[in-house]
C-alpha cells in the first residue's frame, strides 16, 4: 500500500469523524495531525506546526476584539437601536435584522454576532405578537452570508487563505471576499424578503418559549463601548489598508491588548472569548495537508475531481464542481473542518490543471460558508434550531433555494473576479 492511498484512509477516517462528530472536532484534526507523524508522513517536529502559524494568532486575536463588543454591550446596543429603528412589522422587522446580522458579521464572529441578537429578536417578536421562527432563520442566515464578506467574518475565509500562504501563494487580502460576499448577501436578503418568508413555519410558540433571555453583556459603560468600537474600526482600516510593517496578525493582536489594557473586558474574558475548537482545528489540519502534498494523496483526490470536470474544463465547469462537492459536505459537517478538509485539495487541483489557486480556494470556501440547508453545518443555524422550534426539514424548505441561488452567483462572479487561468 503506498503512502498516498495510506494518507487517503487517515483522510477519510478523519472526514468520518467529522460529519459525524463522534468526538470532539478539535480531537479529530489533532488526532490527526499526530497519525500522520506516527506513520512517517511527516516529520515528527511538524506534527504541531500548526500552532504557530501566523493565522492561529489572527484568530485569536479577532475573537478577543469582537468579544470586547459584546462584553461592553455595544454590539446589542447597535442591533436593539436598528432593529427598532426598522418597527415591528414583519417584513421590516426582517429587513433589519437581517441588515443588522450580516453587518455586524462581516467583521465580528458570525457566531457571536448570532448569539448577541438572537434574545434581542426574541424580546422584539414577544412584544410584537411575531412568531419567533419568523425572525431567527433570517438572523441565522444573515449571519452566515455576512461573514462571507471579510477576511475575518468566517473561519472558512481564514483558512483558504492560510492554505494559499502556507502553499506558498499570496494570501486574500482583508476585503477581497467582498466582491463575492456583497452579491451574496444581498440576493440572501432579497431571496429571504420575497420567497423565503413564505417558506418558514409559521405555528405560534408557545408561551413558556417565549421568555425574556438576558444579554451576555458584563458591563453597560458607554465609555468602554465607545473605546470597543474604535479599537474595532481601526483594527479593520489597518488590516484594510494593507501598511507597510503591520500584518493582519499584528494588528489583531494589538486590538486585542488595548481591549484589556482600556478594560473594555477583563484577561480572563479575554481567553475565555477565544473559540479554540476552531484553533485547535485549523492547527491539527495544516500537518495533515502537509501530508496530503507529500504522499501524493492530494493529487491523486486532484486527478479524480479533475476526471469529474472533463478534459479541459471551462472556469464555469470548474467553480461548479468545486462548489457542489465543498456545499454538499458543509450541509453535514462543520463549514471550518469542510474548509480544512479541502482546501489542501484544491492547492493539487489547481496545480494539477495549471488553474488559479486563488479562483480554485475562492470556490470551496465561500461554498463552505453556504451550510444553509442543514441545522448542523454552521453554528449559527445550529444556535435558533431550538428557539425558533424548528425541524430539521424547515432548513431543507429555506435552505435549499438559498443555497441555489449562492450557486449560481457563484459561477458568475468568482470566475470573473478570480480568473482561472490568466492571461
Amino acid at each position: 500500500m503506498t503512502p498516498a492511498v495510506k494518507c487517503l484512509i487517515v483522510l477519510a477516517i478523519v472526514a468520518l469523524l467529522f460529519i459525524t462528530e463522534l468526538i470532539p472536532l478539535a480531537i479529530t484534526a489533532m488526532s490527526g495531525a499526530i497519525a500522520c507523524g506516527l506513520l512517517g508522513f511527516i516529520p515528527a517536529k511538524q506534527v504541531f506546526s500548526g500552532l504557530s502559524d501566523s493565522t492561529v494568532v489572527l484568530f485569536a486575536g479577532m475573537f478577543v476584539v469582537g468579544a470586547a463588543m459584546f462584553h461592553t454591550g455595544l454590539a446589542q446596543k447597535i442591533g436593539i437601536s436598528i432593529v427598532r429603528f426598522s418597527g415591528t412589522r414583519e417584513n421590516s422587522l426582517m429587513f433589519g435584522i437581517m441588515i443588522v446580522g450580516a453587518g455586524l458579521s462581516s467583521v465580528l464572529s458570525n457566531t457571536g454576532t448570532a448569539a448577541c441578537l438572537m434574545p434581542v429578536v426574541l424580546g422584539i417578536c414577544a412584544a410584537a405578537k411575531i412568531p419567533a421562527s419568523r425572525q431567527l432563520m433570517p438572523l441565522a442566515y444573515a449571519a452566515g452570508v455576512g461573514g462571507i464578506i471579510t477576511l475575518v467574518g468566517t473561519p472558512p475565509n481564514i483558512i483558504v487563505s492560510g492554505a494559499l500562504k502556507s502553499f506558498g501563494y499570496e494570501p486574500f487580502s482583508f476585503f477581497e471576499f467582498a466582491w463575492i460576499g456583497i452579491p451574496i448577501t444581498v440576493v440572501a436578503i432579497i431571496y429571504m424578503m420575497f420567497l423565503g418568508k413564505y417558506l418558514l413555519p409559521k405555528a405560534e410558540l408557545d408561551a413558556d418559549q417565549e421568555i425574556e433571555q438576558e444579554i451576555e453583556a458584563t458591563v453597560h459603560d458607554g465609555k468602554k463601548q465607545i473605546i470597543s468600537g474604535l479599537i474595532l474600526i481601526v483594527v479593520v482600516l489597518v488590516m484594510a489598508l494593507d501598511i507597510k510593517g503591520i500584518s493582519l496578525e499584528m494588528a489583531a493582536i494589538i486590538g486585542a491588548l488595548v481591549c484589556v489594557l482600556s478594560g473594555c473586558l477583563t484577561e480572563k474574558q479575554a481567553y475565555s472569548s477565544i473559540d479554540w475548537v476552531t484553533i485547535f482545528l485549523f492547527a491539527g489540519m495544516m500537518p495533515v495537508s502537509q501530508a496530503m502534498d507529500k504522499t501524493g494523496a492530494g493529487k491523486l483526490i486532484a486527478e479524480w475531481a479533475v476526471s469529474l470536470m472533463g478534459g479541459a474544463p471551462t472556469p464555469i465547469i470548474m467553480t461548479a464542481v468545486l462548489f457542489i462537492i465543498s456545499c454538499g459536505l458543509t450541509q453535514f459537517m462543520s463549514n471550518t473542518a469542510a474548509a480544512a478538509l479541502l482546501a489542501p485539495v484544491g492547492v493539487a487541483i489547481s496545480q494539477q490543471l495549471g488553474a488559479s489557486p486563488k479562483a480554485v480556494l475562492m470556490a470551496i470556501g465561500v461554498a463552505a460558508s453556504c451550510a444553509f440547508a442543514t441545522p448542523v453545518g454552521t453554528p449559527p443555524c445550529t444556535l435558533v434550531l431550538g428557539p425558533g422550534n424548528y425541524k430539521f426539514m424547515d432548513y431543507v424548505k429555506v435552505g435549499v433555494p438559498l443555497v441555489i441561488l449562492c450557486f449560481i452567483v457563484s459561477i458568475i462572479v468568482i470566475p470573473m473576479v478570480w480568473p482561472f487561468f490568466p492571461g
